[in-house]
């Protein structure tokens, strides 16, 4: 019997009580704060957005700050209190939480809620990620694109409460398990600059002609030849560059076939070996959706957020929606896993080239987009050297991605397990 079983056999025989957030807490709903308020210094904040894309379970820095009379207005976060995304677009980041364990009070905006309590900030904190929290909230939430759960309404949530000695001690373990995730993840990281640095050395080249290579006969000259390469645009190098199509939604015979169909938000700096969703022969013919042969390079031209300008190399043979850019590389010319890893090296600049409100791309602009073209041997060269190190920090089948996901995967285990109670009668 571990310490944790014996503390609840000794403070609660009957089981734990569980009692609604809103009468073990104060939930006070901020307002205003757009980004555009941050300053390089002044009172921290903590911006709805940040609590599910930057935090984790409890924070003591901010990364953004307001100024002082921007402050005043402001909803108040005190030591030990929880900050609540309201809003998200998708129901696992609504409510989600972060306890702010800082010194000094800071603020937070619109779309967040303060939770004032009296247990244990890092025990709530984790319970809000439980299966049990998740059920909960589903039944809160109201809307389809945007997902909202009111502050009234996260007042009902029902959580168990046991006695603070008990909300410690499983704290305790489960911030072991959150100390090595991070260890392994900065560790990670490291890697990931390593690889980036790389990267950026291999794919740094000279310009030259073909009268240059022609007079380099030497070993000098041959090993200098390794960081030129003739400058030419992504058309020059494909076969067939083409777009997609996407089948008429309300026809339920267009969809759920045997043809592989590729969205926007799955080009993701992967190998695409299948797709969430498959069209019919009819949904292909009568559609712009067209065969992308395998092994072509495929860029994401519009999306939302951080989509466009991401690319993906596809195993198998597939079709796309329009909003998906696929060229077919000739081989004669390069070797696809060069152009895959060149236009993720490109990521800021191709965005850049954007067009419109939404600053999407266009086939003309990735038919234009230039692109250095060493020999083949000196691009299988690199291709082998940059899977290599894509393998190791992004590849979850092997290496410290792997492991982390285990630890993640037992962590996430022991958390359920742990915040799972007998409810007292």
């Amino acid at each position: 019997m571990s310490r944790i079983d014996r503390l609840i056999a000794e403070l609660c025989p009957d089981g734990i009580e569980f009692r609604k957030l809103g009468d073990i807490a104060d939930l006070i709903r901020g307002n205003g704060m757009p980004k555009s308020d941050f300053t390089e210094a002044g009172v921290g904040c903590i911006h709805y957005g940040q609590i599910y894309t930057h935090y984790g379970v409890w924070a003591t820095e901010t990364i953004s700050f307001v100024a002082s009379e921007t402050a005043a207005p402001l909803a108040k976060v005190d030591t030990g209190d929880l900050i609540i995304t309201n809003t998200s677009e998708n129901i696992e980041d609504v409510c989600k939480a972060v306890a702010w364990l800082g010194e000094s009070q800071i603020v937070t905006g619109g779309h967040a809620t303060v939770i004032k309590h009296g247990q244990d900030p890092k025990y709530l904190s984790y319970y809000f990620r439980t299966p049990n929290f998740l059920a909960q909230k589903r039944k809160q939430a109201t809307g389809t694109k945007v997902i909202d759960v009111s502050a009234k309404s996260l007042a009902k949530i029902r959580v168990p409460v046991p006695p603070l000695e008990i909300q410690q001690e499983i704290v305790k373990v489960l911030d072991g398990f959150t100390r090595l995730e991070a260890e392994l993840e900065a560790e990670l990281e490291a890697r990931r600059r390593q690889y980036q640095y790389y990267r950026d050395a291999l794919l740094t080249f000279d310009e030259r002609t073909d009268a240059d290579a022609s007079k380099q006969a030497s070993k000098q000259a041959s090993k200098q030849a390794s960081k030129q390469a003739r400058w030419m645009t992504l058309g020059d190098i494909s076969s067939h560059i083409s777009s997609g199509g996407t089948p008429l939604s309300t026809r339920p015979d267009y969809y759920d076939g045997n043809i592989p169909w590729l969205r926007t938000q799955e080009v993701d700096y992967t190998d695409i070996h299948s797709t969430a969703v498959t069209i019919t022969e009819a949904g292909l013919h009568n559609s712009s959706a067209k065969w992308v042969l395998a092994n072509s390079v495929i860029v994401a031209i519009s999306g939302a957020g951080v989509t466009r300008g991401r690319v993906a190399v596809n195993r198998i043979p597939l079709t796309t929606n329009q909003h998906c850019c696929n060229m077919e590389i000739d081989p004669a010319q390069a070797h696809y896993r060069f152009v895959y890893h060149w236009l993720v090296n490109q990521y800021d600049d191709l965005r850049s080239h954007g067009h419109g409100n939404r600053s999407d791309l266009n086939i003309g602009i990735i038919k234009a987009y230039p692109i250095p073209v060493p020999s083949l041997d000196e691009q299988e060269r690199i291709v082998a050297i940059l899977d290599r190190f894509d393998a190791l920090v992004n590849d979850i089948s092997i290496g410290l991605p792997a492991e982390i996901k285990a630890r993640r995967q037992q962590y996430e285990h022991y958390r359920d397990r742990l915040l799972t109670f007998r409810e007292a009668a």
